[in-house]
Order: C-alpha cells, then sequence, then structure tokens
C-alpha cells in the first residue's frame, strides 16, 4: 500500500502553544508510520485572509461587478489563481487526510483558518454545484478539526452556557468540509487546556497520540445522504416526503441540520454511528 500523505493547517501564533504541541504530536506519530506529512503553518507564512481580487493574476472578467466565486473560477480553469492559493490546492491534491488544528475563536476557527478556506476551496478546484456532499470532489479524503477551547466540556453540553458543540460544528463540519466531499471524521476536542494543570495536558496528548495511530482508519461522522433529498428547484432542494414520514414517529431528528423539528440527535456532529443507515 502506498504512504499516505497527510496535510496539517495549522493556526496558532505561539510555538510553545498546546496547538503546537499537538501539531507536534500528529508530525511525529504519522511520520513514525510512514506517512508523509505537509504542514502549512498560517501565521508563519502571513498566510492573507482577505479574499479579494489580488488572488487573481490577469484582468478580471467583469471589474465592475467583482463577484469572487466566479471570478476564482474562471482564474482556476485559466490558471491563473495567485500563486499562495495555488500551492495549498497542491497540497489538498496530494493529501489523503487534512487535519486543521486552531483554537476554538468567537465559536468557528481563526480569521487565518477561515481565509485558508474561502481562498483555497475555490470553485472548480473544491466544488461544483453538481460536484457537492456524496458527489464532492474530495469524497475520497478524510479530514478532522482538531482544537482547543476556553471553556470547559460542561459549558458545551446541549443544557451548558455556550450551547451544544453540536451545533457550534454543523456549519464547519456539514457546510465547509462535507460540502466539498470530504469524509469528516469526530473531532478532537481539547476543552479548556489553559486551565489544565500539566498531568492533565499531558494526558491529552497522548491520547491524540493513540488516536492517531487509527486516525487513517477511522468512520466518517454521519451525515444525510444527497438522495434523501429531492435535488430539483421546485422542490426547493428539501427532504423527500417518504423520508418525513419515516421519521414522524422517531424521538431525534435526523441531523443536526436537518432536525425536522425534533431534538436533535445525539452526538451527530461529535461521534460517529457506524452502524446508523439512512
Amino acid at each position: 500500500m502506498a504512504p499516505k500523505t497527510v496535510l496539517i493547517v495549522y493556526a496558532h501564533q505561539s510555538p510553545s502553544s498546546f496547538n503546537a504541541a499537538a501539531r507536534d504530536v500528529a508530525v511525529q506519530t504519522l511520520t513514525a508510520q510512514g506517512c508523509k506529512v505537509i504542514v502549512t503553518d498560517l501565521y508563519t507564512m502571513n498566510f492573507r485572509s482577505a479574499a479579494t481580487a489580488a488572488d487573481i493574476k490577469g484582468n478580471l472578467k467583469n471589474p465592475e461587478h467583482f463577484l469572487y466565486s466566479d471570478e476564482t473560477f474562471i482564474a482556476w480553469k485559466e490558471d491563473r489563481l495567485s500563486d499562495d492559493i495555488k500551492e495549498e490546492q497542491r497540497k489538498v491534491t496530494e493529501a489523503d487526510i487534512i487535519i486543521f488544528q486552531f483554537p476554538l475563536y468567537w465559536f468557528t476557527v481563526p480569521a487565518i483558518m477561515k481565509g485558508w478556506m474561502e481562498r483555497v476551496l475555490t470553485q472548480g478546484f473544491a466544488y461544483t454545484p453538481e460536484s457537492i456532499y456524496d458527489n464532492g470532489i474530495f469524497k475520497d479524503k478524510k479530514t478532522v478539526l482538531s482544537f482547543t477551547t476556553g471553556g470547559v466540556e460542561s459549558m458545551y453540553l446541549p443544557d451548558g452556557l455556550y450551547g451544544d458543540i453540536n451545533v457550534v460544528l454543523w456549519p464547519l463540519q456539514n457546510g465547509v468540509l462535507r460540502f466539498c466531499g470530504f469524509q469528516v471524521l469526530a473531532p478532537q476536542i481539547f476543552w479548556c487546556v489553559a486551565d489544565a494543570p500539566p498531568s492533565e495536558r499531558t494526558a491529552m496528548l497522548e491520547a491524540w497520540r493513540a488516536r492517531l495511530k487509527g486516525l487513517l482508519d477511522e468512520q466518517p461522522l454521519s451525515f444525510a445522504p444527497t438522495k434523501l433529498f429531492d435535488l430539483s428547484l421546485q422542490a426547493g432542494f428539501r427532504l423527500r416526503s417518504d423520508m418525513k414520514e419515516a421519521y414522524a414517529s422517531q424521538p431525534y431528528g435526523l441531523t443536526t441540520g436537518q432536525h425536522l423539528g425534533k431534538l436533535l440527535p445525539p452526538n451527530n456532529q461529535t461521534k460517529a454511528s457506524p452502524n446508523e443507515n439512512h
């Protein structure tokens, strides 16, 4: 079997941070397994987060009304994207799995990592209107969010002050990653590391190291397959009526996003359910 390639997209300003330690554990563990590991260190690179016309070489097709998605799609087809975007796209193409390592900022990724997603995952390269979700361009690749939080785990429970972590993760895991076709693995969450004693931080890293040894073989999270939806403009791309009827008597909704006005399925965005069939 050919060695796997792992891309780590890393966002933290300090080389002495816990996130840096988690990144290093991933590099060491995966390299020891024979993987090729590539690290994109966004802050060290001074990666530009703003998606602008500067991302395109040459003339714009419609400079009077600049539409980033349209212009970058054309530029991608004509090989006119900026060099930094092209280099990151090359890494993504090569990678079998992408690990995003970051601190949770304002319930999402840091701005510099959001900029990476906006600028690198361009139309044409990462998706087309026809190639999304189950038919996504990256359906043969895996990805995982690995991040630290400022709050303790109980604050992110359904009755916690911050609200259900599954709801927090839905836009990133379904709206960005699975939208592009990725098989999304359960997130690796390091709870409240700033207040954890050294022994607990060490234990967290060792748990990550242990998981990394089997990460490439993990089953992805469960998302609603596109075949369950009526994919027509007339129907509004909504869940098929027979599926709504099938779930009418169920205690939980289909997913965190398609909850159907019911209780959210527990841990839908945090734990894989290999036995769940839709």
